[in-house]
């Protein structure tokens, strides 16, 4: 079995974060292990509250994990403060960790914010140039570039901007939060550096949408610790997390959690 490690927060709605990112790895047949960078207070309503775990605490799980339980791949999502993000990007270097893909998680599904003023540029510096592979939304390749992204078309420049300026390998924009409704298409763009693809999907009417983004990138991060080329890693989870938003069990009164216990 192979091993896939998730740095991220916990979530204690259970629907995102740690918790989403291991469901997803065991789904995929990998063996998750984790470094918890913050504690949230939060349910399918919003986040009433979190705290940044200690700094030397995120480096030192991250040391023990990689010192017994190496992994084959890995990820990132919530990473709360410049602090956290100096101790992971550290601890990746001094490990020599890869294939990694970089979550940017910023805001919350319901809004709330889940990184620290002044953050985005540790992000980009220290993370990007150590990412396989990165994967924002629209809202969060539009904080990163400084510019509304709301076509498919500003989404594949966005990616190549992603990978040319900011020293990405390679970047998927997600395009769950196009404008459309009933009948319209989601469209998600990749682009390794050399080549683009898109992937279009019917979209699905819901509010079980809780873990979307964390749940795609870890079952990117399952498929490359078995070995899976990155391109089909992303089809793989892109289609994942459609029969996962299909099969939603609706749970809780606001965005209700996917079904990771849908087929892989």
């Amino acid at each position: 079995m192979q091993i896939a490690l998730t740095i991220a927060g916990s979530d204690s709605g259970g629907g995102a974060g740690i918790q989403a990112d291991l469901k997803t790895f065991q789904r995929f047949g990998v063996f998750g292990t984790s470094v918890i960078t913050a504690i949230t207070a939060q349910n399918t309503l919003g986040v009433s509250g979190w705290s940044a775990v200690d700094a030397h605490l995120v480096r030192a799980q991250l040391d023990a994990v990689t010192s017994d339980l190496r992994p084959n791949a890995l990820k990132s999502g919530m990473l709360a403060d410049e602090r956290v993000i100096d101790a992971v990007a550290d601890g990746i270097r001094a490990h020599a960790l890869g294939p990694y893909v970089l979550d940017p998680v910023m805001v919350a599904t319901s809004g709330d914010p889940l990184l620290a003023q002044g953050a985005v540029t540790a992000i980009v510096t220290e993370l990007f140039p150590l990412s396989t592979l990165v994967t924002p939304n629209l809202d969060e390749a539009a904080l990163l570039l400084g510019e509304p992204v709301t076509t498919p078309d500003a989404m594949a420049a966005a990616a190549r901007r992603l990978v040319h300026e900011f020293g990405a390998e390679a970047a998927l924009v997600k395009g769950g939060h196009l404008a459309g409704g009933a009948g319209s298409l989601v469209v998600d763009v990749l682009y390794d550096g050399a080549r683009e693809e898109r992937w279009s999907r019917p979209r699905i009417v819901t509010t079980s949408t809780h873990g979307t983004g964390c749940t795609l990138s870890a079952a990117i991060v399952a498929g490359l610790a078995n070995g899976v080329e990155l391109r089909d890693a992303v089809d793989a989870a892109l289609a994942y997390v459609q029969r996962a938003i299909e099969s939603a069990p609706g749970l809780g009164s606001g965005h209700g959690p996917l079904n990771h216990s849908a087929q892989a």
